[in-house]
């Protein structure tokens, strides 16, 4: 698998109003985050900020 292929993901629905993207291991890992972490989601010209919800 190409490196440029392994970054791309798709939009995944969840329920009737919910939509998820999936985030690499590797990122996930290197951020220190763990599973059911809370995190804040800012919409951001072009796209959005994903931060832990304690230091955002």
């Amino acid at each position: 698998m190409r490196l440029k292929d392994k970054n791309m993901r798709k939009i995944t629905r969840i329920g009737k109003t919910s939509l998820a993207v999936t985030i690499p291991i590797e990122i996930v890992r290197s951020l220190g985050w763990r599973e059911k972490q809370r995190v804040k989601i800012k919409r951001i010209k072009g796209g959005f900020v994903v931060k832990d919800w304690r230091s955002g």
